[in-house]
């Protein structure tokens, strides 16, 4: 079945054979999501996990006063609300999807079970919930102690690491939205984005960024130098 075959090539699940694959097929709900559809909001309880398998999945809290703080930007493969499903509370932040997507969801119970009889798998979901960790690490220490320079410098190199190293990039969402992931409006992204293109540390085409200076932005990242 080619729904097997996908889930095959799903990380998380790398160390299942056929045979549980298939089991796993049975149980999973296969979704078809339309671009800004809702998946779960803050506070819904936790019914399941879910996987991004095509397309893209914004995790996000609102303050009361209806700002929006971006957690993740989630793409193909990537699991979420595995925390809540563990915790079996409600989930701690919103869902929706950017863009045209299909969703696998797992029953809380099913998975439980899942993770229960095959440890490759458990450590497969550890390993996300450390880099989870170490993303929302790295986002308090650029929120509380980097300026707005600094933030989209640890982007860029984020981006860049995730890719090898990779001298261009590609902005995965709009600059409305990555402003608000950085925590700043998108007149004030627009100005640093425009500075760092006169400075020499980048150049940019539409979504396309090309890091000309990588050492200036890791500088810039650090606090080194100010822009």
């Amino acid at each position: 079945m080619e729904i097997i075959r996908q889930i095959s090539q799903i990380q998380l699940f790398k160390g299942l054979g056929e045979e549980d694959l298939g089991e796993l097929a049975m149980i999973l709900v296969d979704q078809e999501m339309k671009r800004n559809q809702p998946i779960f909001s803050e506070g819904e309880k936790a019914t399941g996990l879910y996987i991004v398998a095509s397309g893209s999945v914004k995790i996000y809290k609102l303050s009361f006063d209806g700002k929006e703080q971006i957690l993740h930007i989630l793409g193909a493969g990537e699991p979420f609300a595995e925390v809540a499903v563990f915790a079996g509370t409600t989930y701690p932040a919103s869902a929706i999807t950017m863009e045209k997507s299909r969703i696998f969801f797992i029953p809380r119970q099913a998975f439980l079970e899942l993770i229960a009889g095959y440890p490759s798998v458990a450590m497969a979901m550890l390993a996300t919930l450390s880099l989870r960790l170490r993303q929302f690490a790295g986002m308090i220490e650029a929120l509380s102690l980097k300026e707005v320079p600094g933030r989209l410098a640890t982007h860029l190199l984020l981006l860049s690491d995730q890719n090898k190293g990779a001298a261009q990039v590609e902005l995965a969402i709009a600059k409305t939205q990555l402003a608000a992931y950085l925590g700043t409006i998108p007149e004030t992204l627009s100005r640093i984005f425009a500075r760092l293109t006169k400075a020499g540390y980048i150049a940019s085409e539409g979504a396309l960024i090309t890091l000309l200076d990588r050492e200036g932005l890791q500088e810039l990242a650090e606090g080194v130098i100010k822009l």
